[in-house]
């Protein structure tokens, strides 16, 4: 099956490198910047050299001729790019390649694609992952999520190379939340780890941090185990432990108390909104999603975000 990946930020780019070299595969930039020319992407990933069956390409129209469209945009910008390009990926196989939750409408990845290109296929590539570590060959396992087993299964096979394994689901909503969710309590545990309140700390906002995204999966009818598995706690375990992660350098300079640059790309600042407005929606309990909602918003700080966490009711765990 051909595959083309849409989007050259630095995930799609090691995504492409990697399939690469299993076979020919293309990807689509809206400036190549002479990456078909020096054979990277200089700008997001340097000194990843592209394998010789990686072919760059600015018209839209040569890469959405592949059967299998991987699309890595940010998730805010998912539903523009989808509708934006409609005609070209009716009815094609779209496999999400982004997490998050859209603001407007309180919408995963795969929910969004099948709102805005009712006759594709939908699925999602989410787990824990870092596009360096993808570009450079090391050994990285994901979720791959579709609700047809079927076209799980051939995407499974044509996806997975030499050092990326995937595992399937047909789980599309607990591997959409578990990607989204993780994010969020990463920018807690950043903010606890720059406020120097410590490791302790930030494994109980990560351990109450899985009960939040747990209790929000039950709620949308999501399997549990796919929370416990690579979309959920892997990722989640990863995102909290990592200055490689965004979020959580976000919020190591909300702890901090310094800025951080607002051109960075960080999923998980309007994810804690979207989800905060969810969790009011369906009257569900989810305080450190609440708290990190409230610190994007500037509506609270770091001190009195925690003071707000540890002076709740005490209850059974």
């Amino acid at each position: 099956m051909s595959i083309a990946v849409l989007g050259a930020g630095a995930f799609g780019t090691a995504l492409a490198i990697s399939l690469a070299h299993k076979g020919p595969v293309s990807l689509w930039a809206r400036d190549v910047q002479g990456m078909d020319v020096i054979r990277e992407n200089a700008s997001r990933l340097p000194g990843c050299h592209f394998p010789d069956a990686l072919f760059v390409t600015d018209i839209f129209e040569d890469a959405a001729k592949a059967e299998i469209l991987l699309v890595s945009v940010p998730m805010q910008k998912l539903r523009g790019f989808l509708t934006d390009h409609a005609v070209l990926l009716a009815g094609k196989t779209i496999v999400a390649c982004c997490k998050g939750i859209e603001l407007k409408t309180g919408l995963g990845p795969v929910a969004v694609i099948r709102e805005t290109l009712p006759d594709a296929v939908p699925a999602i590539l989410t787990g824990p992952s870092f596009a360096a570590d993808i570009a450079r060959g090391l050994p990285t396992a994901l979720t791959l999520a579709c609700a047809d087993a079927a076209m799980g299964e051939r995407l499974q096979k044509a996806l997975t190379t030499q050092n990326l394994r995937l595992y399937r689901t047909v789980d599309t909503i607990g591997a959409e939340l578990g990607g989204a969710l993780k994010n969020v309590v990463a920018i807690a545990c950043g903010a606890a780890m720059g406020a120097g309140l410590g490791e302790s700390a930030r494994a109980a906002l990560m351990t109450r941090g899985f009960a939040e995204m747990q209790r929000l999966a039950a709620h949308l009818n999501a399997d549990p185990d796919t929370l416990s598995g690579l979309s959920g706690f892997g990722d989640l375990t990863l995102t909290c432990t990592s200055t490689q992660s965004r979020n959580y350098r976000l919020g190591l300079a909300f702890g901090e108390g310094r800025s951080f640059d607002s051109a960075t790309t960080v999923e998980g600042a309007a994810t804690a909104r979207a989800v905060h407005g969810l969790a009011q929606k369906h009257g569900l309990d989810l305080p450190i999603t609440a708290a990190v909602a409230g610190l994007i918003e500037n509506r609270l700080d770091v001190q009195s975000a925690m003071k707000s966490l540890l002076t709740r009711p005490l209850k059974e765990e």
